[in-house]
């Protein structure tokens, strides 16, 4: 019973990353799709996920043009800057993070976990 118990934090893990990797970006392209959106609301939307812009951000600092990126590294870098754009990949994760963190504290800091 025990070692069940043990496996469902490593499923529950292992089920969030596929979902990150390769639902986001398929729903991204659906909603692109379905409702007409221009590629710079469909880019806009996609960097307000950290996890993208983590993923973003990692792929200039080896490829500073986003080559790999195609026609929407265009879209990132008018809009930020190659700076600009290091500069969110570090803030704006680092923001949310310290967010989550607080609002986390805030709702359990009275209750009786270790």
């Amino acid at each position: 019973m025990i070692d069940q118990l043990t496996d469902i934090p490593v499923a529950q893990g292992a089920a969030f990353v596929v979902w990150l990797i390769l639902f986001l970006d398929l729903i991204m392209l659906g909603i692109l799709i379905r409702e007409s959106l221009t590629a710079e609301a469909a880019v806009a939307i996609s960097l307000l996920n950290p996890l993208q812009v983590f993923r973003t951000a990692a792929m200039m600092l080896f490829d500073a043009q986003l080559v790999l990126l195609g026609p929407t590294a265009f879209i990132i870098l008018d809009a930020f800057g190659y700076a600009g754009y290091l500069a969110w990949a570090l803030v704006y994760p680092f923001l949310i993070g310290i967010l989550c963190a607080s609002v986390g504290y805030f709702l359990f800091h009275r209750s009786d976990l270790p």
